[in-house]
């Protein structure tokens, strides 16, 4: 079976050492990988993995420009890298247009790291652009467990953005919001949102998440494992143990995330 992981981190391997020390420090979380690109790949061949969705983060403006080059680099038929784009970034209109030029396919966003709401007027102009350019966007929705709980990325704040730009492809990670699933079930899940399942597992009850994903629109669902961050393996493991039909499998490891990438 054709596997793609919609949510994955690494970095370049003169950064990753640092960039991981770092990112752990607030974090209650062991990584399970080193962060390098190598490391992603190995456990991917370990886990039948065929894709991932590489989701980088511009904590600053000036960023855009070393990820764009990296994500060149970098990119293949098995890694899909995703740009970013900072909410301060002067030139955003332009660098999204240069995202679409390259051949990318989206951007990835968290509001933690980069210091906005996600309803916020000053990312209209992102998602406006975004539109436009037929490119979709992977936000970090809900709490972050190496921040505190600030309502920046919640249910409500998804809908107000859904709502504002209904063409934009908006891809809400983490169950639909992570760790304010009593908000996803009363306004996300059943309607036509795309939820990706990172960092549900061992956070929500089996029985929540799979009672999430039958009442969820089938072909609004992706499977991810925020990697490094948690072991790939295991999480496939845990979405086989919810026992649900071949049908729906298939489509949350990977039709359709084929659909959303333009796979054959």
């Amino acid at each position: 079976m054709c596997i793609i992981d919609f949510h994955c981190h690494a970095f370049p391997d003169e950064i990753a050492e640092k960039a991981m020390a770092k990112l752990q420090q607030d974090c209650s979380v062991k990584a399970v990988l080193d962060g390098r690109l190598n490391s992603l790949l190995k456990s991917m061949d370990r886990c039948g993995i065929e894709k991932a969705v590489l989701c980088n983060i511009a904590t600053k403006p000036e960023q855009f420009h070393p990820i764009l080059k990296w994500s060149n680099n970098i990119r293949s038929e098995r890694i899909i890298p995703l740009l970013s784009i900072h909410p301060l970034d002067g030139r955003k209109k332009e660098h999204i247009k240069i995202i679409k030029e390259e051949g990318f396919l989206g951007i990835k966003m968290h509001p933690f790291y980069q210091d906005f709401a996600i309803d916020d007027e000053k990312v209209f102009g992102i998602y406006e652009a975004l539109a436009q350019e037929d490119l979709f966007i992977v936000m970090h929705c809900g709490y972050d467990i190496s921040f505190p709980s600030l309502d920046i990325a919640s249910p409500r704040r998804i809908i107000n953005v859904i709502n504002k730009f209904p063409e934009l492809k908006f891809i809400t990670t983490h169950l639909g919001a992570w760790k304010q699933w009593d908000e996803v079930e009363k306004m996300i899940i059943g309607k036509e949102i795309y939820i990706e399942i990172s960092f549900s597992f061992g956070w929500l009850s089996n029985e929540k998440i799979k009672d999430f994903l039958l009442k969820h629109p089938e072909d609004f669902i992706l499977f991810g494992t925020d990697s490094p961050w948690a072991d790939q393996c295991k999480e496939i493991e845990n979405l086989k143990n919810l026992a649900l039909s071949q049908d729906l499998m298939d489509k949350i490891l990977h039709s359709n995330a084929e659909k959303l990438l333009g796979c054959p």
